[in-house]
């Protein structure tokens, strides 16, 4: 359970490696900091088309040899990145490299319930809950990692250590996971994908909190995709180690997942979300102000972090009790629209700051955020209509 733990958080940071480096990829690589802004959306979409089109083999095929060819996969890109600035069009082949890396590193989302399945029921949560946080962990320190490797032997030196690290792992794996199999009934490809579109049809709630991850993400990947533009220039002046580090304050979102967890437990689910969606509409201020402040700039990632792992948690905890029977496809569903969300949200933060540059940023961080609110209200009605526990499958 500890080296799937570590797995998933390579395979999920994978994608954020890019994060902190934009400034310096644009200089290296002879492209507007705009464009490079375009590799953090590439990522975000390749992993929403792993998420839809691949996870849903877990079901289909077994398990133990689908993540490590995933995996292996994965690692072909993060080396392909690596060598890109030596290859003609480098941007275009590290674009490549970058989709390939997160179409395949959905490897994560196949281990989840894979380690729910290696483990006696009464043990399931527990399994799932170290894989997860090996998961969050990986995305919070990824920044860090990448910004320091960055640092010690430019930016290339993390796809590098990335792809052999990837490499090592399902090494690891391949000795260590048993064979393993959904023992439910077996659906053919093509089944499971329409079961999908079914269950959005069916479930008014799978698609109001679909929504509402969507475009909580997408207001915080404004915030990603051009965070790295604004730090590395003057006033702030700031390396990417240093834009790294400052990515630390993340840690803030593993305990909100917590709280988040154990509130919703208690059927608190909307007052979190409620809470959770506010704090991120107020925390786009102090992210603005943070171009001459860098204080106030890390109190507003605090926020729109811990915002963003209050509405992820507590939509998790809504969706997966719409359909327990189809809990896997529930995910896929969600996540897909999740992981939409992040890449809309990093496109238009690279359009907004190539015309209004960090203000522009935050003016679209702020309207996707208020159109979560709105969201947020249309799943209230929904919520009143039909209570989570009696929602169809």
């Amino acid at each position: 359970m500890l080296l799937m733990s570590v797995a998933c958080g390579l395979c999920a940071g994978a994608n954020y490696f890019n994060q902190p480096l934009l400034s310096s990829i644009a200089r290296a690589l002879g492209v507007g900091e705009g464009a490079a802004g375009v590799l953090v959306t590439c990522a975000q979409v390749s992993y929403a088309l792993g998420l839809l089109f691949l996870v849903p083999l877990g079901d289909m095929l077994e398990r133990r040899r689908l993540v490590l060819t995933l995996m292996l996969l994965a690692a072909v890109g993060l080396l392909l990145s690596a060598v890109a600035h030596w290859l003609p069009a480098a941007f275009y082949v590290l674009i490549l490299g970058t989709l390939m890396t997160g179409l395949f590193s959905v490897a994560a989302q196949v281990l989840v319930p894979m380690a729910s399945a290696l483990v006696a029921p009464e043990r399931s949560g527990r399994a799932v809950g170290l894989v997860m946080s090996g998961l969050l962990t990986g995305i919070l320190l990824s920044r860090t990692v990448a910004g320091v490797l960055s640092g010690l032997g430019g930016w290339q030196t993390v796809y590098w250590v990335g792809g052999v690290a990837m490499v090592a792992v399902a090494a690891l794996l391949a000795r260590a996971l048993p064979v393993s199999r959904n023992t439910g009934p077996q659906l053919g490809y093509g089944a499971i994908l329409r079961s999908m579109v079914g269950l959005l049809r069916s479930t008014p709630r799978l698609r109001s909190r679909t929504l509402l991850g969507g475009l909580s993400f997408a207001s915080v990947s404004v915030l990603f995709s051009t965070m790295a533009l604004m730090l590395a220039a003057p006033p702030h002046g700031l390396s990417d180690t240093a834009i790294g580090l400052i990515g630390l304050a993340g840690v803030a979102g593993a305990l909100m997942a917590n709280v988040a967890g154990r509130l919703a437990d208690q059927g608190k689910e909307q007052q979190v979300t409620a809470a959770a969606a506010a704090i991120l509409v107020l925390g786009w201020l102090p992210l603005w102000l943070g171009a001459q402040s860098l204080w106030l700039f890390i109190v507003g990632m605090l926020l729109v972090d811990l915002a963003l792992q209050g509405v992820h948690i507590s939509n998790q905890n809504v969706v997966y009790r719409l359909a327990p029977q189809a809990r896997a496809r529930i995910n896929a569903c969600y996540m897909t629209g999740y992981f939409i969300g992040a890449s809309t949200g990093s496109a238009v933060g690279a359009l907004a700051w190539s015309h209004g540059g960090w203000t522009g940023a935050c003016i679209a961080g702020v309207v996707l955020a208020v159109l979560n609110l709105l969201a947020l209200q249309y799943d209230r009605h929904l919520a009143a209509r039909q209570p989570v526990a009696a929602a169809a499958a």
